[in-house]
């Protein structure tokens, strides 16, 4: 059977084909190639299913050899392409090397074109030259130096023939019509140029026509001319003058019009034509006098100082803050700051010599306007009060050197950068010119320590009389020691009543120096004032104001005063507190207290201790005066090793002085305490410790001595305590109780004891060790004062107890020298042991005396 549709099967089947696409793509591998062709020559056999026939290779291997042959065509057809071009690239670079070599040759001889002709411009007379062109280029420049210096010439040729036109105009007709006309043409270099000529037919007419200058120069010409002609002769300076006057009124008025319409360019024309016309001295007066501001501060200048009543009180008030600067003159210098900073700015733009102008507006203002106002200031401040004018002052300089620093800082002409150099000189001199009247050699460290030594005086003078009412000693050395003092003291309250009386003290001074005092105005005589007991008692708060009013006084030297002079000044402040506050207030107190102390000495009643009090106020006020003096005084005076020795050692000398008569004061205080302990215990009976009623023994707590004898110790410790504390308090009690357990021991040896008298013993030993405990005692005088205690028990324990405290007492002290030195060790001294014992009633009994045998 045939079957439908078949074709005809060739005999070499056709493999697949292939393009230059296909081997040229970037995804091309051979081994996925090789792959592929494999799988596609497999063909199934219809018939037998899925068997597979033999690989027949033949049609690759054609499919092979045509691939090769085009792959080689193409391989010939690149090499040729690439031949091509790189013949090309070397005949491009061939050519680039030709056109570089060719301009460098150009470059190269512009260069040395260029340089030939710089030599030859530069070099016109040398007389090597490199080539034609270089000598006309030199040749060129000598002619263009020829044309220049002929041009000047001729310029000059024509104005000394404009300006002998104008000399004989002024001197034959006596106008100056040719150089008016030029006046009126305007513009500035027309007004430069009339000023010049002007000035050159000055020079010319005191040459040539000395009889208008007043003097003659030799023959004149009219003697030889004749009369005739000297009667034509004009008076050419008159003339000349006169135009030289109208021609700077003329720049005057335009400069100020020019002010009124702000036009600094016109104002700076004018004012440089003035310059080279008389030196800018008129424009600089004009501008300056005619400032509005000068104008309006002129007419204030007759206005009052404007602080009201309670201010002045306040500024004469030494304990009240200084209420500052006077408000009229802090309103003056508020607006010069703001017109300086203003101006400077108009001047800069309005003169070409701007800083001759600032200074010049600088001097008037501060010679003007802030002198004026601040020597009102002062004047009105010195007819209330010496206080008043230093505070015054002090708030006035501070104040205006805060504008003198705030104008450098803002740089007036050169703003935003600081003054120029000469610009703070005049700031800096102008401030000292306005001080230095004030200021000048010691008149101000003298107008503070008057103002001081009135303060102090008046503060002190209640004092001063109470002091010098009081009782002292008719003879003898403390009254020799205190002569100084007193003189001191007496001194300052004559003073102070002088000064009270003085015709030119004024109201509101007296008022205060009053109200320091305490004195009313109703007392006629104030000599004669009634003092009170606590008026004459030191206190730390007076020493305050002292001080605080001292601190304000070194403030205004430190910072009004020279800064050479600062040592001296300090130095002359410290000798015032020394005298004021050490000698007069401080050791008065001190010597009252001592001679109080030393006369109670030896009295036959109680000691009256109520003087003790006054040494803490005054060791507290040295200690204040001393750190015053180290921190602040002696600091300032570093700068003047001499001065700075000086001043330490007159402090050291003034403290040591405080510090010796209060130490005199706590010595004589223990002489006078153990005294009278000694004459307490000198009262006691002698049968105080035999007593035969052992009821009245139980009852009683102490013998009358103990309990006389406590009471004023206790008492003594409580106004000890005022007077000292913390170190010198514990060393002072721990003094005071050794002395005072020293009469104890010594006491209890001088009366026979029975056994029911060693209770009493024991009672009042008991109180006196709790009352010399009530003082801050050392480790060392707490265990004496434990042995007082012991001693007690000695007379009422048995025989066989006193053995064995025989036998502690044998292996303790041996050795031992001297009752103080065993006190200290807690221990007794055989002698003193065996006193106590011998002492007893039973002294001579058995028990007792085999004791006394043993030891």
């Amino acid at each position: 059977m045939e079957r439908s549709g078949s074709a005809s099967r060739a005999l070499f089947p056709k493999g697949p084909s292939f393009t230059i696409d296909d081997f040229s793509n970037k995804d091309f591998i051979v081994r996925d190639f090789v792959d592929d062709l494999a799988e596609s020559s497999v063909s199934h056999n219809r018939r037998s299913g899925p068997a597979q026939q033999p690989f027949d290779p033949k049609p690759l291997i054609r499919t092979f050899e045509n691939a090769l042959q085009g792959l080689g065509n193409l391989s010939e057809e690149l090499q040729a392409k690439e031949s091509d071009l790189l013949s090309q690239v070397r005949r491009a670079e061939i050519q680039h090397d030709q056109t570089l070599d060719t301009l460098g040759s150009k470059l190269d001889q512009s260069i040395d074109q260029f340089e030939a002709l710089d030599l030859t411009l530069n070099n016109p007379n040398e007389n090597e030259r490199g080539s034609r062109g270089e000598a006309g280029g030199n040749i060129a420049v000598q002619i263009g130096e020829k044309l220049e210096e002929l041009d000047r010439k001729r310029r000059r040729a024509l104005d000394a023939n404009f300006l002998i036109q104008c000399w004989l105009q002024v001197s034959e007709t006596g106008e100056l019509t040719s150089l008016q006309d030029i006046q009126r043409q305007g513009g500035s270099e027309n007004k430069v140029r009339c000023a010049v000529i002007a000035h050159q037919l000055m020079r010319i007419s005191q040459r040539l026509d000395p009889v208008s200058w007043g003097h003659t120069n030799g023959i004149r010409n009219g003697a030889i001319n004749g009369d005739d002609d000297a009667e034509r002769r004009h008076n050419t300076r008159e003339i000349l003058e006169k135009f030289c006057e109208t021609l700077e009124q003329d720049l005057l008025k335009q400069f100020n019009n020019s002010y009124r319409k702000q036009n600094f360019d016109d104002m700076r024309e004018c004012a440089k034509v003035l310059h080279d016309f008389n030196g800018g001295a008129s424009v600089i007066a004009v501008f300056v006098n005619q400032h509005q501001f000068f104008i309006d501060r002129d007419q204030l200048i007759t206005d009052e100082v404007t602080m009201d009543g309670e201010t002045w009180d306040q500024l004469a008030d030494p304990d009240s803050e200084p209420p500052g600067v006077e408000p009229s003159l802090q309103s003056l210098v508020d607006e010069v700051k703001i017109i300086m900073q203003e101006e400077s700015f108009i001047i800069k733009r309005a003169f070409p010599y701007y800083e001759t102008v600032l200074i010049k507006f600088i001097q008037r203002i501060f010679q003007q306007s802030i002198q004026q106002r601040l020597e009102m200031v002062l004047e009105k401040a010195d007819t209330i009060s010496s206080l008043a004018f230093l505070r015054s002052l002090h708030a006035s300089r501070s104040y205006i050197g805060a504008l003198v620093e705030d104008l450098k800082t803002h740089g007036l002409t050169e703003h935003p950068e600081p003054c120029s150099p000469q610009i703070s000189q005049t700031l800096d001199q102008q401030m000292e010119e306005l001080f230095v009247p004030y200021i000048v050699g010691n008149s101000y460290i003298e107008r503070e320590k008057r103002s001081l030594e009135e303060l102090f005086n008046s503060l002190l003078f209640k004092y001063n009389i109470y002091h010098s009412r009081r009782k002292k000693a008719p003879t003898g050395f403390m009254a020799s020691l205190a002569q100084q003092t007193n003189q001191l003291m007496a001194s300052a309250k004559d003073a102070y009543l002088e000064r009270l009386e003085s015709s030119d003290l004024t109201a509101t001074q007296k008022a205060m120096m009053l109200r320091v005092a305490g004195v009313q105005e109703t007392d006629k005589n104030k000599n004669e004032i009634e003092v009170s007991e606590s008026e004459g008692v030191l206190s730390t708060a007076t020493a305050k104001r002292m001080l605080t009013w001292l601190a304000e006084s070194v403030r205004r030297t430190l910072e009004l005063g020279s800064q050479s002079e600062t040592p001296k000044d300090v130095a002359i402040l410290l000798n015032l507190l020394l005298m004021n506050m050490g000698q007069v207030y401080v050791e008065t107190a001190l010597e009252a207290a001592l001679e109080k102390a030393t006369s109670q000495e030896n009295v036959r009643t109680e000691p009256d201790l109520s003087y003790l009090p006054s040494v803490r106020p005054a060791v507290t006020i040295g200690s204040m005066m001393n750190r015053f003096i180290n921190t602040v005084l002696i600091r300032l005076a570093e700068s003047n090793t001499t001065v700075r020795r000086s001043m330490e050692a007159q402090a050291k000398m003034g403290i040591e002085g405080i510090e010796k008569k209060a130490g005199s004061i706590m010595k004589s205080t223990v002489d006078v305490i153990v005294n009278w302990v000694s004459k307490s215990l000198a009262q006691q009976k002698k049968l105080d410790f035999l007593p035969k009623d052992e009821l009245s023994i139980i009852e009683s707590l102490q013998t009358p001595t103990c309990t006389a004898t406590s009471v004023f110790l206790s008492k003594a410790a409580r106004l000890i305590a005022q007077a000292v504390d913390g170190r010198n308090l514990e060393v002072f009690g721990s003094e005071l109780a050794l002395e005072v357990q020293r009469l104890l021991f010594e006491h209890f040896k001088k009366f026979k004891v029975n056994a029911t008298g060693g209770l009493m013993v024991t009672k009042d030993i008991a109180k006196y060790v709790a009352t010399l405990k009530e003082w801050p005692l050392s480790k060392d005088v707490e265990a004496a004062v434990e042995l007082l205690t012991e001693i007690g028990y000695l007379f009422i324990i048995g025989p066989e107890a006193l053995r064995e405290r025989s036998r502690n007492l044998a292996a303790a002290a041996g050795g031992t020298g001297g009752a103080a030195a065993a006190a200290n060790r807690g221990r007794l001294r055989k002698a003193d042991f065996k006193a106590f014992i011998q002492s007893r009633d039973d002294a001579r009994t058995v028990g007792v005396q085999s004791v006394l045998s043993s030891l």
